[in-house]
């Protein structure tokens, strides 16, 4: 087992990679992992933004190899779900620990995270990697299991119209998620780059004022802004329903009128299931590797964050 210190990326006010943080120490349900890849999110963009109120080491889409831990999972390729619950609570009793009541949360609260050397995580998190899975797809679990996270939230049908909103690197995977339930799916795009993609995977791109309005049965929102919440107003049908995928640094006005006359159904979706986004990956039924954007070490994760913050950007990976 390693001991001494190793290096992660902290925000503590600065952005920084501190050369000097302990290797952790396990507790006894914990596993210690040597981080292979990870992937900066939105959510750890809006995290040095001011989002939460947030210290410590960020990150928390990752590829790991167990160093420390059960002789079952020692030298295993895994990657981990990021909440980490009480065991306790009602929530979790029924099975629902994304929503514990007292949870912590991988790099996003109360949590060390994944844009380090090593990460000591609770075994009962871990999922094994299947062999045929490269790392710069595993990488992708943690975002396509919240992509699946939409079908477990509401039924989508063959029969139904779809418009995915805010198509960067979650709403890429949501597009193609939903494409797999044989509905009709449209992506809006702003940038060429993303009307490339859908095209590779025959998902039509349209620009968003050429969408009719109320004409979707569901509509799901990737945008993480106000705005994008407000397009899926005037998109979504009369009994139609909004998916949201977004978290927002910002208050913003919501006509909830709207909401009531028009009997809209609003549904938040969070984190989803791990083993069948490996599942899907392991079949290759989801492109993620067309996503990667750009790679760079560790020591690099400050140029990282300034190009995953660029407009358009894509899948920025960090490498130890």
């Amino acid at each position: 087992m390693p001991d001494g210190v190793m290096r992660a990326l902290v925000w503590d006010g600065d952005l920084r990679l501190d050369t000097h943080i302990a290797v952790p120490e396990l507790s006894s349900d914990q596993a210690l992992l040597k981080i292979r890849r990870a992937g900066i999110c939105n959510t750890d963009l809006e995290l040095v933004r001011g989002m939460y109120q947030f210290s410590g080491i960020l990150g928390h889409e990752f590829v790991a190899e167990v160093v420390a831990g059960p002789a079952a999972l020692v030298g295993k390729r895994v990657v981990g779900e990021i909440n980490v619950a009480c065991g306790q609570c009602d929530f979790c009793q029924a099975g629902i620990p994304s929503q514990c009541r007292d949870r912590a949360t991988v790099g996003i609260r109360d949590h060390p995270g994944a844009f380090a050397d090593y990460l000591a995580l609770a075994v009962r998190n871990l999922h094994v990697v299947p062999n045929s899975v490269v790392d710069e797809a595993a990488v992708f679990t943690e975002p396509l299991a919240a992509a699946l996270q939409v079908l477990e939230t509401i039924h989508v049908s063959p029969h139904d119209q779809v418009v995915v909103l805010g198509l960067g690197k979650l709403g890429m995977l949501v597009a193609q998620v939903l494409k797999l339930t044989g509905a009709s799916v449209v992506g809006v795009v702003r940038h060429q780059k993303q009307a490339d993609l859908l095209a590779k995977w025959l998902i039509p791109a349209v620009e968003l004022a050429a969408v009719e309005p109320e004409q979707a049965s569901v509509v799901v929102d990737c945008s993480g802004t106000g705005q994008g919440f407000a397009d899926a107003m005037r998109l979504v049908r009369s009994r139609g329903t909004i998916v949201l995928k977004s978290t927002y640094q910002q208050a913003f006005p919501v006509d909830l009128t709207q909401v009531a006359v028009r009997e809209i159904r609003v549904m938040g979706s969070r984190c989803g299931p791990f083993a069948a986004a490996l599942r899907l990956l392991e079949q290759g039924l989801v492109d993620v590797e067309a996503l990667i954007e750009a790679r760079y070490s560790l020591d690099q994760a400050r140029e990282a964050f300034d190009k995953a913050g660029q407009p358009g950007a894509l899948k920025v990976l960090l490498e130890t």
